[in-house]
């Protein structure tokens, strides 16, 4: 699934399984886990006491994020998945890997380039981290390929769904396309011949184009030229036929019409190929228009430095190394795509009505029973002034909950001001109309839009300039940090007095993600934690440093050190006797600084379980340093993107945070985050339940090994425990049997 917080993971973060490995037995060397993984295998003999600094003790961060992308992999492998599920899970491979080359492969490259990048805490330079990406994605690439080429395709069209190629439509539908290509496809094409004087042209993003070989019959001469596939114009595939059931690829439509683009001249050859650009920037700190930079910087970002070309396999030399040249490229910059090249364009096959046996079980939100009085929503306000309320989406419903405390707090006349961060937001969000509304009604509105949100950049200014030129009050946060913490804050009016309504939740105001994505959200009345609120959005909006909050650990002040000094107490409390247990659910872990806290309080005996859905930098299993560290990653239907931290100590109720941030350098550091407190006790034993299921989970769960392979867990029993599934069940039933109450 994406990122999407991706990425982020978004996004649209994502998943995995062992494939068909009987049916092809070349396929179990290559579906796994190479027997030796450079950087990875080499175990680490135990480090004298408080030496955490050996590289070695530490995984690398772009090999293990590649290694999460091969479980998002093994799920289109698996055969147990529904067919146009594992046609998805291809496709979020992909999207995955693209954001990868356009971000972390382009930091990478400036770093080898200008020698200024330094090494991470695992001392692998730029240069090796390069080589040794270029082949791990080669071995994914050849997967990938194959099990949609040699399992996906042909199953589909057992269904009655077809991804066909042109020779294989009949003669009389080749007709009906060729007139369609005429009528429809050939004006949208613009032929760009190389050379002859002209100068190469600008070959956009991750768009997909052919480059034909062309010779003049009567000079004998040859040319090249580019033919950019319109995908945005035209999508991914055309029908053939009638009924939407079996499909072409557009560009094999172009290349067998391609002497109509070129009369006069012979077509000797044609291939595929496909660019990725450096889509990274940096806003000055001292910036004095924050939206102005970022304007300014994504225009900069079109014209990105390539990272990567794609090229058909079978592409002809003379082809390739014009390309090569064209584009001033290194030979590890370039990959062999032996079948169809962007696979992101399956989503359009995933999006095809019908064949609901191929799918997914459909599942909608529920309203929590605390929510709903007699059978109607009940009022947010009282509800939260009774207790906090816990919700876990996309279990529980976004609309039903976030979208109506926001819109009560609208129509609310006693509510004097809503502020509300912003980092990523659906296009037919109603959170921005009701922020509008609420301006226009007279209430204080802040909301905190972040610019630099990756790739949402665009989205995010059009929200900003409609915002303000409604009256809401819009603030672009700090250049140097980007806002990332999820929060809205009410402030009502109360007899004498004012009350803060604060929702702080794990994932972004966003209805679409809400129903793939899995994150908390909390619902408090507290006076310390809205008050700490109120002091984090004046820091934003004005010119106050508060660096020490009541309750809320708040990056980049005083996040990091906040759970590390949760790390030191449970392993402080610890006792054989009286055992203390640290567990964790994140989406990556990476700091240095978190990771060796971690292996002090596995030293010093206490039970560690970590759920990481994505990068993990820490190497769980090593004698005398890590060896009471369990790793657990999650991979299924939904994008696991909830952050829940438990510190469980002897004789103390257990100390439970949820919030917005990863353990990585950039969370801790370099954005403002937000994390709370748990503190009703029922709100945590729901959390501690979530946890539980997940850490038992042994149907969508990998186990990482202290030589850095991911295994698939094994399910125990004729059932499979499914956390997504018993949680899908469990808020299913909790709201059939309140409504018959």
């Amino acid at each position: 699934m994406t990122s999407p917080e991706p990425a982020e993971l978004s996004g649209p973060e994502a998943q995995a399984a062992a494939g068909d490995r009987d049916s092809d037995p070349n396929l179990e060397a290559l579906s796994g886990v190479p027997e030796r993984v450079p950087g990875l295998d080499e175990v680490p003999a135990p480090p004298p006491a408080q030496d955490f600094d050996d590289p070695a003790l530490f995984f690398n961060r772009e090999l293990s994020w590649l290694e999460f992308n091969a479980r998002v992999l093994e799920l289109a492998e698996d055969p147990d998945q529904p067919l146009l599920e594992r046609l998805k899970f291809c496709a979020i491979w992909e999207s995955n890997l693209d954001e990868f080359f356009m971000v972390r492969v382009a930091t990478l490259n400036a770093a080898r380039e200008t020698g200024r990048g330094g090494r991470g805490a695992d001392a692998l330079g730029p240069g090796e981290q390069i080589e040794l990406i270029a082949d791990r994605v080669a071995e994914q690439r050849s997967r990938v390929c194959r099990a949609f080429e040699r399992q996906i395709r042909p199953a589909l069209a057992g269904h009655g769904l077809r991804i066909v190629d042109i020779e294989d439509v009949p003669s009389e539908e080749r007709r009906k396309l060729n007139a369609l290509f005429e009528r429809q496809i050939y004006p949208a094409l613009t032929p760009l011949v190389l050379g002859l004087g002209r100068p190469f042209p600008y070959i956009s993003n991750l768009s997909l184009s052919l480059l034909v070989m062309l010779r003049d019959p009567k000079s004998e001469g040859e040319v090249l030229a580019r033919v950019k596939v319109p995908l945005e114009i035209f999508g991914r595939f055309v029908e053939v036929g009638e009924g939407g059931r079996t499909l072409l690829p557009v560009e094999q439509l172009i290349a067998a019409n391609l002497a109509s683009l070129f009369p006069g001249m012979e077509v000797v050859d044609h291939a595929l190929f496909r660019v990725t650009r450096d889509t990274d920037y940096d806003v000055s700190d001292e910036a004095d228009d924050l939206l102005q930079a970022v304007e300014e910087e994504l225009r900069r970002r079109r014209f990105g430095e390539v990272m990567r070309l794609e090229v058909s396999a079978g592409m002809a030399p003379v082809l390739r190394d014009r390309l090569i040249d064209a584009l001033g490229i290194d030979e590890d910059e370039l990959f062999f795509v032996e079948g169809m090249l962007d696979m992101t364009g399956l989503w359009e096959v995933h999006g095809v009505r019908g064949f609901r046996e191929l799918r997914d079980p459909p599942y909608s939100g529920v309203t929590p029973p605390a929510l709903i009085d007699e059978g109607k929503p009940a009022d947010f306000f009282a509800a939260m002034r009774e207790r906090d309320i816990v919700v876990h989406h996309p279990y529980d419903s976004f609309a039903t909950t976030v979208e109506r405390f926001v819109e009560q707090a609208v129509h609310d006349p006693q509510v004097l001001a809503i502020k509300q961060t912003v980092y990523r937001t659906s296009a037919d969000s109603p959170q921005i109309p009701m922020l509008i509304e609420a301006a226009e009604r007279g209430k204080q509105v802040v909301c905190m839009v972040e610019l630099k949100a990756r790739f949402d950049e665009s989205a995010n200014i059009r929200w900003a300039k409609e915002l303000e030129e409604s009256g809401v009050h819009v603030v672009y946060g700090i250049p140097a940090l980007k806002t990332h913490c999820k929060c809205v804050l009410v402030v009502r009016r109360e007899g004498k007095g004012v009350r803060h309504y604060v929702h702080i939740g794990t994932g972004n105001y966003n209805a679409k993600t809400a129903r793939i994505y899995t994150d908390i959200g909390l619902f408090t009345a507290d006076r310390a934690i809205g008050l700490d609120i109120g002091e984090m959005f004046n820091y934003l909006t004005g010119y106050a440093r508060t660096t020490r909050y009541r309750k809320a650990l708040v990056a980049p002040f005083g996040l990091q050190p906040g759970i590390e000094a949760e790390i030191e107490r449970t392993a402080a409390a610890h006792r054989p006797d009286a055992p203390a247990r640290i567990r964790l659910k994140m989406n990556s872990l990476l700091d240095p600084a978190s990771i060796r806290a971690l292996y002090r309080a596995s030293r010093a005996g206490v039970e560690i379980d970590l759920n990481v859905r994505g990068i993990c930098a820490l190497r769980p299993g090593v004698k005398g340093v890590s060896e009471n560290i369990n790793v657990k990653s999650i991979v299924g239907r939904f994008l696991e993107h909830s952050r829940i931290f438990s510190f469980e100590r002897p004789g103390e109720e257990p100390a439970i945070y949820i919030g917005s941030a990863d353990l990585m350098p950039r969370n801790l550091y370099n954005r403002v985050e937000l994390v709370v407190p748990v503190l009703d006790a029922s709100v945590r034993e729901q959390l501690s339940d979530v946890l539980d299921r997940s850490l038992a989970d042994d149907a969508n769960s990998w186990v990482l090994d202290s030589t850095g392979k991911w295994t698939r867990s094994v399910p125990d029993g004729d059932r499979p425990r499914s956390v997504q599934r018993e949680l899908m069940e469990r808020h299913s039933m909790r709201s059939a049997e309140h409504a018959t109450i």
